[in-house]
């Protein structure tokens, strides 16, 4: 099954957008409510969704890191079958950087409507497209 991917270009260094996917206080204001984050492979880390009334665990753990460049883990649903895994992936251009990511394994997920590709589509849009764009293009962000 093809990969979800998806690339934006932001208006920043790509140290700052580095910081904004790794650093766990600024994961925080666009990502989702991580207790903890390290960019260490190995390191697992979990968060809580609520959608429609229904409570999504995700559970995740660092597969690959290389600094300022990529950084993947797996995304998988607490009590679900299905395994996936997340990859960022940052390309300098100028003053700006291109973000692409991947996500690939959607198919193993319940063939249920909460896990249709199209809902994946849909999330990543708002958090890469929309709330990571405007986070790293305020002055919250810091390199």
């Amino acid at each position: 099954s093809e990969p979800n991917v998806m690339e934006r270009t932001f208006h920043a260094l790509d140290g700052r957008v580095w910081t904004a996917l790794t650093d766990v206080d600024q994961m925080r204001e666009w990502y989702f409510d991580l207790k903890e984050f390290k960019p260490q492979v190995g390191f697992e880390f979990e968060f809580i969704v609520e959608h429609e009334g229904n409570s999504y665990h995700h559970l995740c753990r660092v597969t690959d890191v290389v600094p300022e460049k990529k950084i993947a883990y797996t995304w998988c649903y607490k009590g679900e079958p299905g395994d996936s895994v997340v990859t960022f992936e940052l390309f300098p251009d100028g003053h700006k950087t291109r973000l692409k990511l991947t996500h690939t394994g959607i198919e193993t997920f319940p063939k249920t409507p909460a896990y249709a590709r199209k809902n994946f589509e849909t999330g990543w849009t708002a958090i890469i497209g929309s709330e990571l764009k405007q986070f790293i293009e305020s002055s919250k962000a810091k390199p």
